[in-house]
């Protein structure tokens, strides 16, 4: 298993490793091969990974997240795909390390933020959805920025997974919240962007981490499948690719006192499963 070439975290700072939407069983089993290759060797402090993909490319069940969670993964956020499994339901309900969208519509079960107190002073991770050709939902950037400011009394540490389709919307909330929060990065369309930075105030931004899942794919999905209905505009079930797997990704440091992100270190690569598609 390849590690990434990255130095180890600046003294007084914190280590996040964030992972990309999950597609089907090959991208969570990279994932998660990961995530227990690199905790250690890296010196990582939280692991946070977006899984709303990850039950054959459509939402999560009770059984694929509880494996997310023993393999070391903290905090599974979601997005606009979080009910595509029904169980999911009810997951939300009995534990706060799955999170829906936090400007979800008022009604929805779970929450769309959790406390991590260890290592301290503990960080706080808040899940959030765009707008802009998404499913209806309450305005992210003033829920979004009042969970913050509050998050900010417990802990100097918030990190925020904006999933969003537009890229413009990903940048204007990060510069909404640059100071408050310690980092915003987008995810949802499953490809990678390279514009990794710390905005002015110190708030870490990445526009998408990307996908894990198959590389020869349409953003996980079977190419056919996808020709298909983009040439004749029938129905077609899209199904999750086959193949070596992809994992996309960004590794951040944050100053643990000033709650500010100190580097970002974007990371792709491919990792060979057995793993079927489903």
């Amino acid at each position: 298993m390849w590690l990434p070439q990255v130095p180890p975290p600046p003294i007084g700072c914190g280590r996040i490793l964030f992972f990309g939407d999950s597609v089907g069983r090959s991208g969570r089993e990279a994932m998660m091969t990961a995530v227990q290759a690199w905790r250690v060797p890296l010196q990582v402090d939280w692991v946070i990974a977006n899984g709303e993909n990850v039950a054959g490319g459509f939402g999560i069940t009770r059984t694929i997240f509880q494996t997310m969670r023993e393999s070391g993964i903290d905090v599974v956020t979601t997005g606009n795909h979080v009910w595509d499994q029904r169980e999911a339901l009810q997951v939300v309900k009995e534990t706060d390390r799955l999170l829906r969208p936090l400007n979800a519509l008022p009604g929805a079960p779970g929450v769309g933020l959790v406390y991590l107190p260890e290592p301290a002073p503990g960080l706080i991770v808040i899940n959030l959805m765009g707008r802009v050709h998404m499913p209806p939902g309450e305005d992210p950037f003033r829920s979004g920025r009042a969970a913050i400011e509050e998050a900010r009394t417990r802990t100097p540490l918030v990190f925020v997974d904006f999933h969003a389709e537009a890229t413009g919307e990903k940048i204007a909330f990060a510069r909404h919240v640059d100071g408050l929060a310690t980092a915003v990065v987008g995810t949802h369309t499953h490809v990678q962007t390279a514009d990794e930075r710390v905005l002015p105030q110190g708030t870490g931004f990445l526009s998408d981490a990307g996908m894990c899942g198959p590389y020869d794919s349409c953003i996980g999905m079977d190419v056919a499948g996808v020709l298909r209905k983009t040439l004749t505009g029938l129905p077609e079930r899209f199904v999750v690719a086959q193949g070596v797997a992809q994992v996309n990704g960004v590794i951040l440091d944050v100053d643990r006192a000033l709650g500010c992100s100190v580097a970002l270190h974007r990371f792709q690569g491919l990792v060979e499963t057995e793993a079927d598609p489903a």
